[in-house]
């Protein structure tokens, strides 16, 4: 049985957990995992947006990047935060939406919707870290 993260259990520590996709289903997999451990749960909405921009994320990374080196999960009282690191250092790109659905294009936008913010940075081990948080 593994150990609830409630957040008053450690109210300076946010909770955090780290996990390394080969795909966007792992990704969500592991979002359900973490989002079942914390306590007090978010609310539905804040659970499928969590799912949509980790999912986002996650297909983008695979697809312009090539891999996904790790997906970073922290939750604190106010914020849910999503890190995705990949081994690319090109910032994500906003394109025209290819409305044939060949190109995409939708993405992007979607995660700067659901996002309280969203920021690119360099990785830890290069390539770039995308940065997204959501209130909880």
């Amino acid at each position: 049985m593994q150990h609830q993260l409630a957040i008053d259990d450690h109210p300076s520590q946010p909770a955090q957990r780290v996990c390394h996709p080969d795909s966007a289903a792992d990704a969500r997999d592991f979002v359900r995992g973490f989002v079942a451990l914390l306590c007090p749960t978010p609310p539905a909405r804040t659970i499928q947006n969590l799912l949509l921009l980790v999912s986002e994320l996650v297909a983008n990374a695979l697809r312009h990047a090539g891999a996904v080196t790790a997906v970073h999960l922290r939750a604190d009282r106010e914020r849910i935060e999503v890190l995705v690191e990949d081994p690319s250092s090109t910032h994500p790109q906003e394109r025209r939406p290819d409305l044939s659905g060949s190109t995409g294009g939708f993405g992007w936008p979607m995660v700067h919707s659901l996002a309280l913010d969203v920021m690119v940075r360099p990785g830890p081990c290069g390539g770039k870290t995308v940065q997204a948080a959501l209130a909880r």
